[in-house]
């Protein structure tokens, strides 16, 4: 496996156990609908919360919420309705961004909540 797999992996991985901590329940990770993937998929009080993971090793380059481009939010948009239609959820839902910054044995986690919408 690629190194950049390895570390998104494992970024997603400390995100799961980030969200849990914080109460959100875990409905599904790694969902797919058709090229699209969604990280990971939560409820939050009433909320589905749809979860982009952004893992990186420097900060060097763009940040996590300019890395989730217009065309990434679309196919995370187009995902997220496939998820609500097909599981027949009936909640509000937002779009969060989780950006992993892993630097030798130092995690920093940030949770950008309602990221970005779902009216592009």
């Amino acid at each position: 496996m690629a190194e950049h797999n390895i570390i998104g992996e494992r970024g997603e991985a400390i995100a799961l156990s980030f969200l849990q901590k914080k109460a959100y329940v875990i409905l599904e990770s790694n969902w797919w609908f058709q090229k699209a993937e969604i990280d990971i998929i939560t409820k939050f009080g009433n909320q589905l919360v749809i979860v982009e993971v952004k893992t990186r090793t420097s900060e060097e380059f763009e940040s996590p919420k300019e890395a989730v481009t217009i065309a990434k939010q679309k196919r995370i948009v187009k995902a997220a309705d496939a998820f609500i239609q097909e599981r027949d959820i009936d909640l509000e839902c937002r779009f969060d961004i989780v950006s992993v910054l892993l630097q030798g044995n130092q995690i920093t986690i940030e949770h950008i909540e309602d990221a970005f919408s779902a009216m592009l």
